[in-house]
Formats: C-alpha cells, structure tokens, sequence
C-alpha cells in the first residue's frame, strides 16, 4: 500500500494569503458597517451626559444664590446696570429691641432721641459674632437716609455677648414700626464675568455699587458660563408690597462632539423679604 503524501496534505489543509487578506477585509467592513449604527447612539450618550453635567452645574449655583438672597437685608438688594451683577448685605438674623420701660420702670431701650449704646432684646436674643453689624429699619439701597449701604442705620458690635446688646453709640434716624433690628455680616455680590460665575464677600460697604467689588475674597461657583446670555434683574414691587422679585438667567456652554457646543439655560425666580 501506498503512504500518503503527509507535507502535502498539511499544505493543503491551511489558509492561503490571499484567503487571509480576503477575510481581514470583510471583518473590516463588517466593523465598519456596526461602527456606523453605534456610532450615533454613543455620541448621543456622551451629549446626553454633558448636558447633564451642565444642568446640575448651573442648578447648583442658582439653588446657592437662592439660598443666600433669602437671608437678604430687607431693601438691599441690587443690580448693577449691566445686569450681570447682583449685590444684597447678608443678614444672619434680627430680634425685637425694647422700645418701652416694663411695668416696674426698668429696662434698657433703644433711644431714638439721642446716641445710644446698648438696648435690651425682648425674646429670644440673637446670634452675634465678630463683625456683625446692627442694621435698623432699612428703607433703602441708593440713598442716604435710613440706608445700610450709606451706614446711617447701621452699627457695629462692640461686644457679642447678649443681652443687652452693645453697639457703637448711635443714633439711629427712624424707628422701626414692629420694633425689629437685624444683624448683618457683611455685603455679597454675585456676578458673571470672565466665563464664570462668581461669588464676592468680605468687602467694604460702598454707597454706590462697585462691579465687581474691590478687596474681600472671592470663589468659583461655575465655570463655562455663557456671560452674554447670563442676567439678574430684580423688582422691589410697588409701595407697600413687603416682598420683592429676583430673576435670574444662567447659560453654561462646552465643546461638544465633533467641536459641536452644548448648552444649557437655566431661569429661576426667588422672592425676597422687604419688610424692615
């Protein structure tokens, strides 16, 4: 019997080059034809997932000026002619000052006659801390009566612990109908400049608004901000209305896919007390 031809058949049993060329062609066009159906789907994922960043980005920077201007002075807020900064004097909280003797003759008014240092709180006193200020009755952001910015309602601590409450000796120019003060910590602006938004504290008092404030610190609450198409406007409401209106448009812009930008805009209202 004749053996068979074994180097032949392993020769003939394998893939020719040609074979092997001709498959890497066609798994490359199959790849290709799957890349071409996957590829919208992925790129609408990866848009999908920037416009989110961007929302909660831009949300989280409008819940935190919400949150700030709800602690707002009654009559200090304000917005510069541009519209792209808000300024508002922070306030920490306020209590009621004795305006009357008790029934025995005793107790430490706030006298509004003359300069006075110290008065007594009825309920609860507040929270002082270094740095506070006592604000009372405040009408007004722009003019020079009764008007935090200006200070001729406002003085500071001289000592935190209470009661009574000390401050500078003042004489303060009006009283307040319900008896109240408030204690402020400072001014706060919030503004769009430089493709971010940013927020200001720790700066002087100014009568007329600086924007941006000079001095103080400053920080970052969100990048890639479209500054055109980022306002503040703000409605104090007609006489008599104890609150006011804050409108606020945030618009966050970045480079998408294919250089293509993707954008968000965000509009929110807050309300603010304006009953000194």
């Amino acid at each position: 019997m004749r053996c068979p031809d074994r180097s032949r058949t392993a020769f003939q049993s394998g893939l020719t080059l040609v074979e092997l060329v001709v498959t890497i062609v066609i798994t490359g066009i199959i790849a290709a034809g799957i890349a071409v159906f996957i590829q919208r789907p992925v790129e609408g994922y990866l848009d999908a997932e920037r416009r989110a960043e961007l929302t909660d980005e831009a949300d989280t920077a409008l819940r935190r000026i919400t949150r700030d201007l709800r602690t707002a002075l009654p009559n200090s807020v304000r917005v510069d002619a541009s519209g792209k900064f808000i300024e508002f004097i922070e306030s920490t909280g306020g209590g009621r000052y004795r305006a009357e003797l008790d029934s025995g003759g005793l107790g430490n008014i706030l006298d509004f006659t003359a300069a006075d240092a110290a008065f007594d709180v009825i309920g609860p006193a507040p929270v002082l801390a270094t740095g506070n200020q006592i604000v009372v009755y405040n009408l007004d952001s722009s003019g020079t009566s009764s008007n935090a910015y200006f200070g001729d309602n406002r003085a500071a601590l001289t000592s935190t612990a209470a009661p009574p409450v000390a401050i500078a000796s003042t004489l303060f120019p009006e009283s307040s109908p319900a008896r109240r003060f408030h204690v402020v910590s400072g001014p706060v602006t919030y503004g769009c400049t430089g493709g971010q938004l940013i927020r200001y504290s720790g700066y002087a008092y100014n009568i007329a608004q600086v924007a941006p404030p000079a001095g103080g610190s400053s920080a970052v609450l969100a990048g890639n901000v479209d500054v055109a198409n980022c306002s503040f406007s703000y409605s104090a409401g007609s006489l008599g209305e104890r609150t006011g209106t804050v409108s606020m448009v945030l618009t966050l812009v970045r480079s998408g896919g294919a250089g293509t930008p993707e954008q968000v805009r965000l509009f929110q209202q807050v309300q603010v007390n304006n009953a000194p």
